[in-house]
Order: structure tokens, then sequence, then C-alpha cells
């Protein structure tokens, strides 16, 4: 036999062995005298009877046995995901509290984290469910700031602890029609103007959808509960309940561009009977700027006479490989007129308002923007967004509204801006700055967050934020 024969039996000899061992271990056994392949090799005449049981026993010496110990899944489990992200951030906040005949400066400068970790998935007979945790007990922010423990030990972790987040059951009988309970995401189709995008609303949602050539009917059904007093002290229930009911609808326009609205109207049932809820909301700062929560003079949270329509809306279209979008937010509160009337009639007996008649007329809140940027969310992939918003003192919950981009405060308005960029798949980089001013200057700012607690009114507010988040 010459040498490029016997090398050319080698190969032969050594792909066999290994198709053998590959076949071996998918079936998670050894190769045994039997095996279909070795004999078809035999018959074949590349193999010969020696160099098959040679081929044998080199398999059972190398084979790995399929290990005998799982994870094990309940059987109604269909699907489990892992979801979350981490996020760091440098922040600068500053205000500038018209106490006197000029203005105070204050500012916080904080570096910060957030992380968020949960699973999800579907189950058999069309439901779904998702726990999440997260960091921080603020109900509008994740965020926690480093070195912010008062024990005086460095990288203490009294602040650094986990909640739950979100912890719900859905179940989806038809295509038209799902429903969720528990602590959910935001099933409404909403902006930051009316709710932090932090807050997880806590009750029951009904959602059905329908589509109509180009049209795709939706509507959705929200009981959250607000707030449960306990021990309940009236029967009945003195819990405080916010209903949800939306009507909305996506129109396809061509193949690059649709158009989305949905109206949206919340109604309170009950104001609670803790935590200023069941007191009448003022506004307004306490005498010499200090915002004092538990007097009903300076009350920050009453959701008394909050009847309120809001009305989303977006336009979207391609350019090229870009995307482009337009959108914005109108809300209106019919009780606004009567719940400044009672801030008024309670803040003017505490001393707390200047003026001699109550400022009604500033009960509407909107929101305009544009942003731009690629299609995909890959590596890369960018957007830049810039909006107006303007919220009047007695338009919405100061209590839901975002506590970022103009501090969770009502008179204000102004503009913020923003830009992020993909550098993988999963890490983003982002820079968002955010600049606002008092509206109606005979009225506080109201509405209370713990970043600025004590600045009422604020007359102007700065906001930079740096940051990157990693998903998975």
């Amino acid at each position: 036999m010459s040498k490029k024969s016997r090398r050319l039996n080698r190969w032969i000899v050594g792909g066999a062995g290994a198709l053998a061992a590959a076949a071996a271990v998918a079936r998670g056994s050894c190769a045994d005298a039997s095996d279909p392949l070795l004999d078809l090799l035999i018959k074949k005449g590349v193999l010969t009877e020696q160099e098959a049981k040679d081929i044998q026993a080199e398999t059972k010496t190398n084979a790995v046995p399929m290990s005998a110990s799982k994870w094990r899944i309940s059987d109604s489990i269909k699907t489990i995901g892992l979801f979350g992200d981490l996020r760091f951030r440098y922040e600068y906040r500053g205000a500038d509290n018209m106490t006197g005949a000029s203005p105070d400066t204050y500012y916080r400068e904080r570096f910060r984290y957030a992380f968020r970790a949960g699973i999800r998935g579907d189950l058999f007979d069309n439901f779904n469910y998702g726990v999440r945790l997260e960091t921080s007990t603020n109900p509008r922010s994740t965020w926690v700031t480093f070195g912010d423990d008062s024990n005086p030990t460095p990288s203490a972790k009294t602040s650094d602890i986990l909640g739950i987040g979100q912890i719900y059951l859905g179940w989806k009988p038809a295509d038209w029609c799902e429903m969720t309970v528990g602590k959910m995401p935001m099933p409404l189709y909403t902006t930051l103007m009316v709710w932090d995008t932090d807050i997880n609303p806590e009750g029951a949602f009904e959602k059905f959808k329908v589509s109509a050539g180009n049209v795709d009917l939706f509507a959705g059904f929200g009981q959250f509960i607000y707030q449960d007093a306990n021990p309940d002290v009236a029967i009945p229930s003195s819990d405080t309940f916010l209903f949800a009911s939306q009507l909305g609808a996506t129109v396809k326009l061509d193949k690059y561009s649709s158009l989305k609205v949905a109206p949206v109207i919340y109604n309170y049932v009950n104001h609670g009977s803790a935590n200023g809820l069941n007191s009448t909301f003022v506004g307004q700062g306490g005498l010499g700027g200090t915002n004092i929560l538990n007097n009903a003079g300076y009350n920050q949270s009453g959701i008394n006479d909050l009847l309120v329509l809001e009305v989303p809306a977006e336009y979207n279209l391609k350019l090229g490989a870009y995307h482009a979008r337009a959108f914005g937010d109108y809300a209106y509160n019919f009780n606004g007129d009567t719940r400044a009337r009672r801030a008024f009639a309670v803040g003017h007996k505490a001393g707390s308002f200047a003026t001699t008649n109550a400022v009604t007329g500033q009960n509407q809140a909107w929101q305009a923007g544009l942003s731009f940027g690629t299609e995909s969310a890959k590596k890369h992939g960018w957007e830049a967004r810039v909006f107006w918003q303007r919220t009047e003192q007695y338009a919405l919950d100061v209590n839901l509204i975002d506590s970022d981009i103009f501090e969770g405060r009502g008179n204000v308005q102004g503009v913020c801006a923003s830009l992020s960029y993909n550098f993988t798949d999963a890490i983003t980089g982002g820079a968002r700055y955010g600049y606002a001013t008092r509206i109606n200057n005979k009225l506080g700012t109201g509405g209370n967050n713990g970043d600025l607690s004590n600045l009422n009114p604020i007359q102007y507010y700065n906001l930079l934020q740096l940051g990157l988040t990693c998903k998975f």
C-alpha cells in the first residue's frame, strides 16, 4: 500500500471514529457491537472488524455520561426568561427657591446606581406571569445614591436594599382579549407627563383589541388600588381607587408611517385616610419656603377634585435608514377650578397665599416633542429627543408625574433634551438635560419629591444626567 493510500485510510478511520463517538454521545450511551454506523462501514469495506473494535474501545473510554441531575421546573410552565438592567448615573439638580426678594440657589450632585432583575414567561392554558426585584423603596425611583447612608462607615448598606417592583399574573384567552392582576408594568399608553415610568400600578387591568383594515382599535380598563388604609375606619371601605378607561387606535398610513392616539380618563374613588391624600391639596410652600407636608394648610399630596382626561398621541415615519417620531400629550382636569378654590380657601386661612382671590384656570397640561435616530436598537444605534412640557398647578395628580424631568412639580414649564447611543447590543450610554421655570408667580410649585423636598416655590430648575445602562 502506498504512503498516500495509508494516509487516506488513517483519515477515513479517524473520521469514522469521530462520527461513531458523536453518534454515541448524541444517543447518550457508548457505541456497542451492534452499532449500525460501524456495521455499515465494515460492510462497505471502509473499516475492518478490528478497527471497529478499537473505535468502540476508545469511544467507551472517552464518552461523557449524561448527567443524572437536572433543574426541575413545574409542568405548568411553558417558558421562563430572565430580564432586567443595571444602570449607573451622574446627576446634577439645581433650583432657585423664591423665599425673599432674591432667590436662594440649592443643588444636589450625586453618583447613583439602579438594578432591576426578574423572571417572566408563559404558562399553559394561555396564562403568563412576571416577578421583578429592584433597588430602592421609592415608588417613583429605583435609584440609590452612593454613600448616602447615615452609617459613618464607608460603603454601608442601609439604603442598598431590594423590593418587589412587579408581581403579576396574566390571562389571554383569545387574541383580542387579555387580563392582568397584580403589581404590573404600566399597561396604559401614556407619557411621563402623567405617569412616572418607574411606577408599576397595583390592581387589575383588562385590554381588548380588534383590527379593521389598516386600523388597530384597542381599549383598556384599569382598577388600580391607590392606597389601602389599614385598618379601614369606615363602612364601606375607605380604600382609595384610581379607575382608568382608555380607547385608542393605531392607523397604518402606509408601509413606513403610522398614527396612534388613545384618550384615557382617570377617576378617583375615596380620598384615603393617610399620607395627606384625604386632605385638601394646596400646593403652596410653608411660610419661609418650608414645605410642611403634614400640615393641611400646606398639603402637597391631596387627590381631591381630580377628574382628568389625557390624550397621548404619536406619529411615526421612516426617513431612509432612520426613524422619526412626533409625539405629544394633552391633559385637562374637569374639576381644576374647584381644586383651585379649595386650595385657596385652606391656604389663605393658613397664611400661605398672598393673593386675595383663587387663581382658577390652571387646569391644563401638555407636551410636544420630536425624536430622530436609527431604526435598530442594536450596536451603534442612537436616538436624539427633545420636548416641551407645561403642567399647570391644578391639572394633574402630582403624586404620579415624573420625579426627574421637572422635579415632579406642578406650575412649571420647560424643555428637556436627551441623546442615547448603543455601544453594544446590551450597553447604552445617554445624556439628558432639563430646564424649567415657574408658570404663575402667584402660586407655589405643588408636589413633593424627596430629591429637593424643602423647596417651594421653585423659580428655576436645572437637571443634568449622564448614564450608562446594561440590559439583559
